[in-house]
């Protein structure tokens, strides 16, 4: 098919003020992933969004498999509280309240 671009599940962007880490979960614009490799700022670099990734988690919940979650982009972790934040997948794992990390399956969309 003449009009196939990508698969989609790593998308290249320009790297944000402060560029990024590899490893690292971003919010850049309405797309949320994790940075392939570590890029400056105004660098193109691949951000992953779809998979399965340890990211930081808000202390104080604890995850049931399934369950919806959300990027608090104020403290750079995943939260189950949708208010303020943005939707960006489901918990691939449980994990405990006082864990500070935690499985999320990426969805891909906002």
């Amino acid at each position: 098919m003449k009009n196939f671009v990508q698969h989609g599940d790593t998308l290249d962007l320009t790297a944000p003020s402060g560029g990024v880490i590899s490893g690292t979960a971003y919010l850049i614009g309405a797309l949320f992933g994790v940075a392939v490799v570590s890029a400056d700022a105004g660098v193109t670099f691949p951000l992953r969004v779809v998979g399965v990734y340890i990211l930081p988690k808000a202390t104080g919940e604890a995850w049931a498999e399934g369950a919806v979650l959300y990027w608090d982009n104020t403290n750079k972790r995943l939260t189950t509280t949708a208010s303020g934040n943005t939707k960006v997948g489901m918990v691939a794992s449980a994990a405990l309240s006082a864990a500070t990390t935690g499985a999320i399956r990426l969805n891909g969309v906002v």
